[in-house]
């Protein structure tokens, strides 16, 4: 179990994640991808470092409803659902809410795909090292809808990074990648943001600025 640590914001927690990467910098064979929103700035400072390109892979949590922080699955990129189905069976969640909440997800992940990106298309994937980043992870859910999707696209190796994770999320997901990375892993853990002393909503304009920047740093073929 590592040591609880606290970051000033997502910046910070970006290049910390970064010096824990640094073995990938340069390597053309290497994208980073950052979960939006929040795991776009962190993915943000991982490329910077590391030297390699910057894209978003979109994931919706499926919160519960009237609780929507807890999440009981998560919509991926290329028609991926992942499911909790512990949260769903302990809750008695019926098949028709889980498909409205889906269907809900699925219009604002299409829709996050083409503002993102300005009608670009995605960086290929395949054959590829891929990091996946998010600002950290508590259930695991979205990390591993994203997993899922990288696999299918084919994906050579997955490397998850997050400055902060769950215990009971780094055990789920280190099964499902090829390397695990958490800078803390607190034997307490509530909620992301506790983690963080500023941890203010990221917008889309501040995703798609990332994206521009780092666009101008590796240009698409």
């Amino acid at each position: 179990m590592s040591i609880p640590t606290r970051f000033w914001d997502r910046t910070e927690a970006g290049r910390s994640l970064a010096r824990e990467l640094k073995k990938y910098a340069g390597r053309p064979d290497v994208l980073v991808l950052g979960l939006p929103r929040g795991g776009v700035p962190v993915a943000h400072e991982v490329a910077q470092a590391l030297d390699v390109p910057l894209d978003v892979y979109v994931v919706r949590k499926l919160g519960v409803p009237g609780r929507e922080e807890f999440a009981m699955g998560a919509l991926g990129s290329g028609g991926v659902r992942v499911l909790n189905t512990d949260v769903i069976a302990s809750l008695g969640i019926p098949d028709d809410v889980i498909e409205s909440v889906a269907n809900r997800e699925a219009v604002e992940l299409a829709r996050r795909e083409t503002v993102f990106r300005h009608g670009r298309p995605p960086l290929e994937v395949h054959g590829r090292t891929v990091i996946l980043v998010d600002d950290g992870v508590a259930t695991g859910a979205t990390l591993r809808a994203a997993i899922l999707g990288l696999r299918k696209a084919g994906a050579e190796r997955i490397v998850a990074a997050v400055p902060v994770a769950s215990a009971s999320a780094a055990d789920l997901l280190r099964d499902d990648v090829d390397e695990f990375i958490a800078i803390s892993i607190p034997p307490e853990f509530h909620s992301v943001g506790e983690w963080y002393d500023r941890f203010p909503q990221t917008t889309d304009r501040e995703v798609s600025a990332l994206l521009d920047n780092a666009l101008d740093a590796h240009p698409l073929n």
